[in-house]
Order: structure tokens, then sequence, then C-alpha cells
């Protein structure tokens, strides 16, 4: 099957499908949302989440994978004000408009990604910061197409200055959700770094493996090319594509150490958003050209589940 990616004038790409595969073998037709938050507005970035969802809901889609903080947003270039022994005025100002656009989980935000869920019918897979107390987590959050909230997955390490704003996930929440479309379970950026964590949801036999990052290098593409052939699972990694203007302006938002370097239109994350089977092939993506909706169908047929081992001989 091959994506073509088709601009709209007003909002993300839109992939359509053109359908060659077994049409006898199960199927579930997947997208992976590259969009920006609108940062520091949860509100409306609810609002820009149900515009996307309903989009790949019109399109046929059951599985729908946002990026790793999509509601909340990933505060890229902030260093909030701290360096060791010391908080500025503006860094703590910064934590709490930050700490503010979070949710609670469970919370009305989550009762509404819950209905959006039930409404359009699809199995929903949404990176959010989730606030517990003082502390914020790197959460995703799970729903069926009934609208239920199935359960949650907090990001168990953190990436380098994130430990600051994060806390840290205690393993008991690694789920991986049977359902009529799949075992769905996700891991989070840097998760995807640890074998262990992995191993944990390959023995539980994830078949939908979901991997909302903010890593838009070219190396996490061999990662998630890794993941796919080692889990022998699809594999839906999910980036945010943000230029400097989907932030807040200086100097209420901060790039600490480029902002000069940078205009409104600078990509400041480049998405590379990817959907790949368990073979190893890539069904669609990645995306470094804005946002998009990028979108397969995943062939639940023997073959493209079965992962191929070279036989060894002797020289």
């Amino acid at each position: 099957m091959s994506i073509v990616p088709a601009p709209q004038p007003d909002g993300p790409l839109f992939a359509e499908v053109d359908m060659v595969g077994d049409a006898s073998a199960p199927t579930v037709r997947a997208t992976v949302v590259q969009a920006s938050t609108i940062f520091y507005d949860t509100p409306a970035t609810l609002d820009k989440a149900e515009r996307l969802l309903a989009e790949a809901a019109g399109y046929g889609s059951q599985l729908v994978v946002f990026p790793e903080a999509f509601i909340g947003g990933y505060p890229r270039g902030s260093n909030f004000g701290v360096t060791i022994g010391n908080r500025t005025a503006k860094g703590k100002e910064d934590f709490r408009k930050y700490h503010a656009s979070a949710i609670d989980v469970p919370g009305p935000e989550i009762e509404r990604l819950a209905a959006m869920a039930g409404k359009y019918k699809v199995y929903l897979v949404m990176g959010v910061i989730e606030r517990d107390g003082y502390t914020l987590y790197c959460t995703v959050v799970f729903f069926d197409s009934q609208g239920r909230f199935l359960g949650k997955h907090r990001k168990i390490m953190p990436t380098a200055l994130e430990r600051i704003i994060w806390g840290f996930g205690d393993g008991s929440t690694i789920p991986v959700f049977e359902t009529p479309i799949g075992k769905i379970g996700a891991a989070i950026c840097w998760e995807n770094k640890m074998p262990l964590l992995r191993t944990a949801m390959y023995a539980k036999g994830i078949e939908i493996y979901c991997a909302p990052t903010a890593d838009s290098r070219d190396v996490w593409q061999a990662s998630m090319t890794h993941i796919a052939l080692e889990g022998g699972c699809f594999v839906l990694s999910a980036n945010q594509f943000c230029r400097r203007k989907d932030y807040p302006p200086p100097p209420e938002y901060l790039f600490s150490g480029t902002e000069d370097e940078l205009n409104p239109d600078s990509v400041v994350c480049a998405g590379g958003s990817v959907i790949i089977s368990p073979s190893g092939a890539i069904l669609a993506g990645p995306n470094y050209d804005g946002e998009a909706l990028i979108s397969s169908d995943l062939e639940f047929d023997q073959e493209s589940l079965t992962c191929e081992v070279p036989s060894r001989t002797k020289p």
C-alpha cells in the first residue's frame, strides 16, 4: 500500500491510502498524528485534538496515536530558570504556567478524551502531561472505541533536563491492553532505549507497539525498525512537528541558548512520525514536511507477523 499525503488549506496534511493488500487478511487502519500542541492552552489543544481525530475517523481509522506530551505540551528549549542551587523568578513562573496546563488523571480532560474516542469510534492513544499534586508526569492514556478509559502509562525515565519538571514513573504502569484490534501498549521516547522495558512488553504479547516521542533525529528511525523486528510487532511512532511560532513569543517563552538564532518559521521539532511492520518494512512515513496524519492498514496475516531469521551456514 502507498501513502500519499495531500495538503489541506487550513490544518494538517491528510494521508490518503491506496489499498493494495490482501483483502481477506484481518486489517486495522491506524493513524499517527504529527501536530503541535497549542502551548499553555489546554482547552484549545483539546479542540485541536478533536479536529484531528474527526479527520482520522472520517478517513476510516480505527486506531489513532498522538505524540508525547500533546496535551500539556513538550517544553522544548526551556530550562525553567534552573541552575544548581538556584531557580529564577521567571523559571518559577514558567513552571506555574506549565503545571496549570497539565491534566488530572482521572479528570475532566480525560472524560472529554473518552467522549471523543466514543464519538468517533476509535481506539485512542494520547500523550499527556499528568498532574498529581505538585508532581508532573509524562504519561500516555488509552481509550477504547466505546469511550472507555482503559488506563495509563507513566514515563519511567525522563530524559536529561526533563527530570527537573517530570517525576519518574514507578514501573507499576506498563500495561498491554488486549483489544479486538490487537494487543496495544506504549513506550515513551527514551524508554524505547530500555531493553528490559521492551522485553516486559514483548512478554505480554504486544502486537501494536506505540512510541510517542519528541525525538526527530534520523537515528530514531533505526530504533523504531529495530523494535519492530525485535518484538515482531507493528510500531507506530508519533512526534510533534513544531515551528518557533507554535510556542509563545519571547520574552514569555525562551529557547535557551538558541533563541537569537530562531525566527517564527524556524522548525524546532521536525516530526519524523512513522509506521513500521513486524518485518521492518516502512508502511508510512517518516514525514519531515509539516503537520500530518500518517496512516496505514496494519495487516494481521501470518506472513506479516513472522520474523525471518537468516539461516547460518558453515564456511
